[in-house]
């Protein structure tokens, strides 16, 4: 079982939690992804806590991923993993093996 802290960085997401909880995995909250690209102190906030992640081996996943240019900021931080409407935007449950499957053709066909 892993355990992962949604929506990190508002509300009751304290930093205590990442010192006293077994966690392993941060979500970062897309309310400090999403302005990034136009924001050098959100984005600032994204890499620092990127790194912050990473320093206690934890794996950080982006909320609200909305475009390309976030998503390419993202990996130059190291972002793990993110989630939004940049990768997908909702679907049924039924169509997810046909959607994984045309994104893994579309990956091998990529020089």
């Amino acid at each position: 079982m892993r355990i992962a802290i949604d929506d990190f960085g508002t509300g009751y997401s304290s930093l205590a939690y990442l010192r006293d909880l077994p966690v392993d995995e941060l979500k970062l909250d897309r309310s400090i992804v999403s302005p990034m690209k136009d924001d050098p102190r959100a984005a600032a906030l994204v890499s620092s806590t990127i790194e912050l992640a990473h320093s206690l081996g934890l794996t950080m996943v982006a909320e609200g991923v909305e475009d390309a240019e976030v998503y390419a900021d993202l990996a130059r931080y190291g972002c793990d993993e993110a989630q939004g409407f940049h990768m997908s935007r909702p679907m049924p449950a039924g169509e997810l093996d046909r959607w994984l499957a045309e994104r893994r053709l579309a990956l091998t066909a990529s020089p």
